[in-house]
């Protein structure tokens, strides 16, 4: 028998495809689908299972594996070199080791005043300009970008370039030839800059990376990643946080009257939209059991995060929507030692554009309703495509 076909529509923006709540709920939790490569993977949906898989070294991140789950025919690695995301104990500790401190508490506390300043000078264009206005070009893209870019030592100049390679590359329907040519080009791109910074170093992330005498090709991965990671995720989460924030006026007053309310709303809002809801793919190396089922070695698994998200085992009311909530047990950021490394600027960003829009424009609203927006239905990060909205000028 056939396995049948992964469904990727979502019931709603919040809410998982109607397979994968019914995956979650049979008797192992545990199903095989039929990937858009043709390839047959094991599908996980409940958050004690895909958190075993992510801690459990039977399962292989590395995405150059021949059998690592795929969503598209080409066999050929998303991330050019040796990224992390590619790398299995013992190689994946010391190259993030190298890293993680470019993301802890300390630092972000020091980036603070900079997004400050990014959110302001955003929002006073967004003031003084046309009503009404996309958030997503006005807001939710350029604040995530500028400040990835200012991190990496990216030019902000280039940000329409790298922009549309990456928006390229994380969609569905793109096909194989203008994948390669987005890929290439935006490594290329990274690869030019990084030639630069190794003979005319800079104070920057990469110039840093390059200090360390790391590996240009492993530097360059890592550019690469957190180039296409670090705005895209953010700018959806933006976009669709702040639709949910106007969607519900009594709560979006109660942050703005008690900040202390806007990170556990954050942890709330990543909770149930899990953007990057099949991030979380790895191959099994040996035969595990889960849920009662053996998976095999070589077998491709996937997780079905966004149904782990809305797991009611874990979650009381798990498909509503609780901004005090403030459950951190989900797996939006994934977990384990593949955990998402920019998840501490992640949360910072939201809570300045959050806690900054809901002070300086009280009035803001849609201009076009809810249920009408452009959802991503059709891109491997989910959002909107765009957000019109609109407000009263003061008193």
């Amino acid at each position: 028998m056939t396995a049948p076909s992964l469904q990727t529509a979502r019931r709603c923006p919040y809410a998982p495809p109607e397979q994968h709540a019914r995956i979650r709920d049979t008797a192992s939790g545990v199903s095989q689908v039929t990937l858009p490569s043709g390839q047959v993977a094991w599908a996980l949906s409940r958050l004690e299972h895909i958190r075993t898989m992510l801690t459990d070294a039977r399962f292989s991140s590395d995405r150059r594996h021949p059998d690592f789950p795929r969503f598209t025919r080409e066999r050929r690695a998303f991330f050019p070199g040796r990224s992390l995301i590619h790398m299995d104990p013992p190689e994946h500790g010391p190259a993030r080791r190298a890293v993680v401190g470019e993301f802890t508490l300390r630092r972000m506390a020091g980036l603070r005043p900079r997004i400050q300043e990014i959110v302001d000078e955003h929002i006073d264009a967004m003031l003084a300009g046309p009503r009404p206005t996309d958030l997503v070009q006005a807001l939710s893209l350029p604040v995530p970008s500028l400040v990835i870019c200012e991190q990496l030592g990216v030019p902000y100049d280039d940000h329409d370039f790298f922009q549309a390679r990456s928006s390229a590359l994380l969609s569905r329907a793109l096909t194989t030839e203008g994948r390669t040519r987005a890929l290439t080009e935006l490594r290329d791109y990274l690869k030019d800059l990084i030639a630069k910074r190794a003979t005319e170093p800079t104070d920057d992330l990469l110039g840093r990376q390059l200090a360390q005498d790391n590996d240009p090709e492993d530097v360059l991965s890592l550019a690469f990643l957190l180039l296409l990671a670090g705005h895209e995720t953010t700018a959806n989460m933006i976009s669709l946080g702040v639709v949910t924030l106007l969607e519900r006026p009594e709560e979006r007053a109660a942050l703005r009257e008690d900040p202390a309310r806007t990170l556990p709303a954050i942890e709330e809002l990543l909770r149930v939209y899990t953007i990057a809801e099949f991030a979380n793919s790895r191959v099994a190396v040996e035969d595990v059991e889960i849920g009662g089922v053996t998976i095999r070695a070589g077998d491709p698994v996937l997780a079905l995060t966004n149904a782990a998200n809305h797991d009611p085992s874990a979650f009381d009311e798990a498909d509503e929507i609780k901004l005090d909530r403030g459950a951190r047990n989900h797996v939006a950021f994934g977990f384990g030692i593949h955990q998402c490394l920019g998840q501490n600027l992640a949360r910072l960003e939201l809570q300045i554009v959050f806690d900054t829009l809901l002070h300086r424009i009280p009035t803001l609203r849609l201009a076009t309703p809810a249920d009408r927006l452009p959802y991503k239905d059709d891109a491997l990060i989910y959002g909107i495509h765009q957000v019109p909205v609109t407000w009263e000028e003061p008193a």
